[in-house]
């Protein structure tokens, strides 16, 4: 056996379609319960269980306790961002399971990769950032300037306290419905949060759309244009 990363090993786990439907269903950032993902698979509790615990030995989920019951949520960033590129690779392959229909179009205008915006309107977003040199990309690495900077924390962020976190700030994600990059990391969330603190925008409770108001609608397009 060659030495090396064993792809063949994380890549059976994602493959196989139930596990693929859990991982999904993970991906609009909110911790499930296994009977929730049972549900997602359209399969009993036991043999839910059965499989969330491949994933978790794999180290793709990670398992909360609160209380009498158990949640289950995607392990990091990192499996997010994987399984965000492999939806893309899906797509430009012409491999879809379904056909497009309203919820698709709203999916692909803006929703939830993980903790972050993505779709039409998270590329959008990167895209302006770095447009007004708030954001400085070199290759696939992202950094804020010296503006973007005070911009984040004029726009109501508290910076300093995600930069004393251990996750990276700024991270770019590959769009599966763009093909280009949306902002991940720690200030990709905050952004999030704070459109919905404001009231411009608000997730759908089941399922990654998220939607913008009429108000949020405006205030975003301010945002790009400065």
């Amino acid at each position: 056996m060659k030495d090396g990363p064993d792809i063949a090993y994380v890549a059976s786990l994602i493959g196989e379609p139930v596990r693929a439907n859990m991982l999904t269903a993970l991906m609009a950032g909110r911790a499930l319960t296994a009977s929730e993902l049972a549900h997602e698979a359209g399969i009993t509790l036991q043999t839910a269980s059965s499989h969330l615990g491949k994933l978790e030995q794999g180290g793709l989920l990670r398992q909360r306790k609160q209380g009498r019951h158990k949640y289950f949520s995607l392990a990091s960033g990192e499996v997010a961002a994987t399984l965000e590129a492999l939806m893309g690779l899906a797509v430009s392959a012409g491999h879809l399971r379904t056909r497009p229909g309203p919820k698709d179009a709203a999916l692909r205008e803006a929703r939830v990769c993980y903790n972050h915006l993505a779709g039409e309107m998270g590329t959008r977003l990167f895209g302006g950032l770095v447009g007004r040199g708030l954001l400085v990309t070199q290759d696939e690495d992202v950094r804020l300037s010296a503006a973007g900077d005070e911009f984040v924390r004029a726009f109501g962020i508290d910076l300093d306290a995600l930069t004393a976190k251990r996750a990276p700030v700024c991270k770019q994600c590959l769009d599966w419905s763009e093909r280009r990059s949306h902002l991940a990391g720690s200030l990709g969330r905050a952004l999030l949060d704070r459109f919905e603190a404001l009231g411009w925008a608000t997730r759908d409770g089941k399922s990654r759309v998220v939607t913008f108001s009429a108000k949020g609608r405006a205030g975003f397009e301010g945002l790009l244009a400065g």
